[in-house]
């Protein structure tokens, strides 16, 4: 077995790197190409593109597209499902951030 190279491996736990082609990442979620397209065009993701122009997405994409197809499947219109996500992911950084932000603040000297 050859050990994997360091960026090989940084890739692999890299949430954000483009590593699923639209037909695997369809077949992921159990939806079609034409789904993801979709999503591309409801502006929830934007998958960058291979040297040949495919679509390329990531880990990260791929959650927020299976949460979009749970709301469509409980019968949320496609656009709106798009917006919540999106104001959830908002959320869900801007909690991040006011946390560490926290963390640094309890951190310094009085």
């Amino acid at each position: 077995m050859t050990p994997k190279s360091p960026q090989l491996a940084d890739s692999l736990d890299d949430d954000d790197y483009p590593a699923y082609t639209m037909g695997r990442a369809a077949e992921m979620l159990g939806t079609s190409p034409a789904f993801l397209r979709a999503l591309g065009e409801a502006r929830l993701i934007d998958p960058l593109r291979s040297e040949g122009g495919h679509r390329r997405y990531s880990r990260y994409q791929l959650r927020l597209a299976s949460r979009v197809r749970e709301m469509v499947d409980a019968g949320t219109a496609i656009e709106a499902a798009c917006r919540i996500v999106i104001l959830e992911d908002q959320l869900e950084e801007a909690q991040r951030i006011n946390e560490e932000l926290r963390g640094s603040a309890s951190d310094a000297p009085s």
